[in-house]
């Protein structure tokens, strides 16, 4: 069954702060295998023999004033190899007006959505945003509406604490698609948490302008397991349907601890049970319309 890979990263360490200065605290644990160069060439070997049929660049953290360059070395890699089809790049929603941002990266034609992340945690090795509450403030919502009208997506990355601001900011801006980041970040797998994360993850299902990315399931447990992905892809798919979720392999960072054979196996026989037709929108279908493939 053919694959949309709605979320990779290519990098050159050296554009790359995180990478290419002291090790830094990251949300995904220790990455020393990945503080290296990965060019569109290795991510191709990578799936070569998977089916993968497109795949959407998600930005990596450049330094937030080169994002514009960021995109464009992107672009440089599609003009050469044909690879990745679509790009989704960095402005800041919580700054003034996010139109003069959004003009110049809409002169790059791949482009098709943006993202801040904005999530914040008690814990402040999984903490981004500058504090939780980013997604109610009226220049965030005005701001992430302007990107809705330009027809580009918002790619939304919160916590289960964060989904009840989160659902204000999707009833903000009613015409911006919200893709929320790795199905929630479901990082508390205590029955009290996963309850948490299932009301907020029902909380934002109720909103017709978000659909939630499978991606990234191996973040806080840093393996992958087939239970756990079963378990969020039930939950999310039956909140969201399988019309608006959508795969991503979040490679390399899911490169750390496995390979993507096995992490397109564990999609693929999890995505058949929920029938052929639901498969294929979640594998590939879902990912083609939101990105517009």
């Amino acid at each position: 069954m053919r694959l949309v890979d709605a979320h990779i990263h290519v990098w050159r360490r050296d554009d790359l702060p995180w990478l290419a200065g002291p090790m830094q605290p990251r949300i995904f644990g220790p990455y020393e295998r990945i503080r290296r160069d990965y060019p569109i060439e290795e991510y191709l070997l990578d799936v070569a023999a998977h089916d993968v049929e497109a795949a959407v660049y998600v930005q990596a953290n450049w330094p937030a004033d080169r994002a514009e360059d960021e995109v464009a070395w992107v672009s440089s890699l599609t003009a050469r190899t044909g690879w990745p089809q679509a790009v989704v790049a960095h402005a800041d929603v919580a700054q003034g007006d996010v139109r003069p941002a959004l003009d110049r990266l809409l002169r790059y034609p791949l482009l098709r959505g943006i993202r801040q992340q904005l999530h914040w945690h008690e814990n402040r090795q999984y903490r981004f945003a500058a504090r939780a509450d980013l997604c109610a403030d009226p220049v965030v919502q005005r701001n992430v509406a302007r990107i809705g009208e330009t027809g580009l997506v918002f790619e939304l990355q919160v916590f289960a604490g964060q989904m009840q601001w989160a659902a204000e900011l999707a009833d903000a801006a009613p015409g911006t698609t919200l893709v929320l980041q790795h199905a929630g970040m479901l990082e508390d797998l205590s029955p009290g948490g996963v309850d948490a994360w299932r009301r907020g993850m029902a909380l934002l299902a109720a909103r017709p302008n978000v659909v939630a990315k499978l991606a990234g399931l191996g973040t806080f447990l840093h393996r992958l397991d087939r239970a756990h992905i079963a378990m969020v892809a039930r939950e999310t798919g039956g909140l969201f349907g399988a019309e608006r979720c959508l795969f991503g392999s979040n490679f390399p960072i899911e490169k750390l601890w496995t390979d993507y054979a096995a992490l397109a196996s564990a999609w693929r026989d999890t995505a058949r049970s929920f029938g052929e037709a639901a498969a294929q929108a979640i594998l590939h279908g879902t990912a083609r319309r939101v990105y517009r493939l």
